[in-house]
C-alpha cells in the first residue's frame, strides 16, 4: 500500500479530509523541489545512525492501480496470478483469460475505504468482464474508479480553496490467446487519468491532472497432474504490469513512476471427490520501481536522483540499487491463500499478506465466503490485521456480485 495511505492512517485522529488530500501530493513528490537532504539520514548500506534498517518504502504516483479489486482475492491474501481465470483477472494476469469455461462473464466489485475514519464517500469500484469467442482467445475489458471524497481544499493557512471530489480512473482492454493446451499468453493496454486537485494551487505550484498510457503482458502454465489417485491442476504464472510513461501533477521535470510490478505465483488444485476441490495458491511481488535515494548526515547525494530513470531504465534498475546488503529482498510482497469449493456452488476462502516493516509494514489475514447459483454469484471478503500498522479497509466487508453468460464452472472473484 502507498506510504501516504499508511503515514495518513498513522495520523489519522489529528487529520483533517484535506490532509488526506494534501499529504499524498507532498509525499510522492509533487513538490519534491522543495525538499532536502535531510529527510534522511541513512548511510550508504540503508542503515540509520543507530544501525537500524531504514524505513524506505517505495514511492509511486496513482498507487489505485494496485489495490486488489476482487473479494475473491481479497479473501485469499491477495492472491490471483494463478488461481483459477474468472472476469477479474485482468487485474492480476490477462493471460489466464485463455482457459476460462465459458463464453463470457461480468464482474462488478465495490470496495468501501477507511470505513472506520467515518468516511463514506471515499471508495474504490471495479467492473470488468470477457468475452470467448472460441477455446482459443479471449478478450476482456475492465473500469476502475477510486473516488476519494468530496474534500474542501484550503492552503496552508487555512484558508478556503474551494471545494472538490478528486477521482482517479483506468480503462484497460485485454486479449489472451492459448500458444499450447498448456501455456497461453495476454497483453492488457490500459489508460490511466488521475485528478487529485480540480486544478488547484498547492503551495503555490498548479496541480493539474496526471495521465499515462501503460500495458501488462503475462504468461500462464496450466498442466493437469496426479496426486495420488487424486486429480490436480497445477498452474504457474507469471505477469509484469503496468509498463508505461511516468506522471506528473505538475509542470516539474521530476516525473514519478506508476507502479510497475513484477509477479510471479502458483496454484495447486486438487479434486478431493466429484463434489470437493481444494486450492492453494502463493504470488511474490516486486515493484519495479527504483528506490529512493538515502542521503547521509552530509547531504552530498541529489535526493532526486532516482527520479532520473526512464520507465524502462527504472524497471531496469529496480533489481540492483537498493542499499546494503538483503534490502533488495526485503521489496518483496508474500501472499498465501487457500479455497475450499463445494460443488461448484460454496466456497469458504483465507489467506495472509506480508511485507517487510521498511517496505510498508502491511501483515493481514484475509477471510471469505463465495455463492453462486446458476449464473449468479457473489463473494465476500474482511481484513484482519495483525499489527499496530492500519490498513484502509480494516474490519471492512467488501462484496463482488457476478454474472455468467452460460452459467459457467467458476466462483469468481
Amino acid at each position: 500500500m502507498p506510504l501516504y495511505l499508511h503515514d495518513f492512517i498513522r495520523n489519522e485522529r489529528k487529520m483533517s479530509k484535506t490532509k488526506l488530500f494534501i499529504l499524498p501530493l507532498l509525499l510522492i513528490g509533487l513538490l519534491s523541489n522543495q525538499m532536502n537532504a535531510q529527510s534522511f539520514i541513512c548511510d550508504e548500506n540503508g542503515k540509520t545512525p543507530s544501525g537500524e534498517n531504514c524505513i524506505n518504502t517505495i514511492i509511486t504516483a496513482v498507487p489505485f492501480l494496485r489495490i486488489v479489486p476482487g473479494a475473491r482475492a481479497g479473501a485469499m491474501g491477495d492472491v490471483g496470478l494463478a488461481t483459477s481465470p474468472d472476469a477479474n483477472a485482468m487485474h492480476f494476469n490477462a493471460s489466464k483469460l485463455a482457459n476460462v469455461s465459458n463464453t463470457g462473464s461480468f464482474s462488478a466489485t465495490y470496495t468501501p475505504w477507511l470505513r472506520s475514519l467515518q468516511l463514506n464517500d471515499v471508495y474504490l469500484a471495479y467492473a470488468s468482464g470477457y468475452y470467448s469467442p472460441d477455446e482459443t482467445q479471449t478478450f476482456g475489458a475492465s473500469l476502475r474508479f477510486f473516488a476519494l471524497g468530496s474534500i474542501n481544499y484550503t492552503d496552508f493557512n487555512g484558508q478556503s480553496l474551494g471545494s472538490g471530489d478528486p477521482s482517479e480512473f483506468e480503462i484497460t482492454l485485454a486479449y489472451a490467446r492459448k500458444l499450447s493446451d498448456k501455456f497461453s499468453v495476454g497483453v492488457a493496454p490500459k489508460f490511466i487519468y488521475s485528478n487529485l486537485a480540480n486544478n488547484q494551487m498547492v503551495g503555490g505550484v498548479d496541480v493539474v491532472p496526471a495521465v499515462a498510457g501503460a500495458a501488462d503482458i503475462s504468461a500462464t502454465y496450466l498442466n493437469d497432474i496426479k496426486l495420488g489417485e487424486k486429480n490436480a491442476t497445477l498452474s504457474v504464472a507469471a505477469a509484469i504490469s503496468n509498463i508505461g510513461s511516468k506522471v506528473s501533477y505538475t509542470n516539474s521535470k521530476n516525473k514519478d513512476y506508476i507502479p510497475a510490478n513484477l509477479g510471479i505465483g502458483g496454484a495447486l488444485t486438487v479434486e478431493l471427490d466429484e463434489f470437493n476441490k481444494i486450492t492453494f495458491a502463493t504470488d511474490i511481488n516486486k515493484l519495479l520501481v527504483p528506490t529512493r535515494t538515502l542521503v547521509n548526515e552530509t547531504g552530498d547525494p541529489d535526493i532526486l536522483d532516482w527520479k532520473e530513470h526512464s520507465p524502462f531504465g527504472g524497471i531496469v534498475t529496480s533489481f540492483g540499487d537498493a542499499p546494503g546488503n538483503g534490502e533488495e529482498f526485503r521489496e518483496l510482497m508474500l501472499s498465501v491463500g487457500a479455497e475450499y469449493l463445494y460443488d461448484e456452488q460454496f466456497a469458504v476462502r483465507a489467506g495472509y499478506y506480508a511485507e517487510h516493516s521498511t517496505k510498508g509494514g502491511r501483515k493481514y489475514f484475509t477471510v471469505g465466503l463465495g455463492l453462486k447459483y446458476n449464473i449468479f454469484g457473489l463473494n465476500f471478503s474482511y481484513l484482519v490485521p495483525t499489527t499496530n500498522q492500519r490498513n484502509p479497509l480494516d474490519n471492512t466487508l467488501r462484496f463482488s456480485l457476478i454474472f455468467d453468460f452460460d452459467g459457467g464452472d467458476v466462483i469468481e472473484e
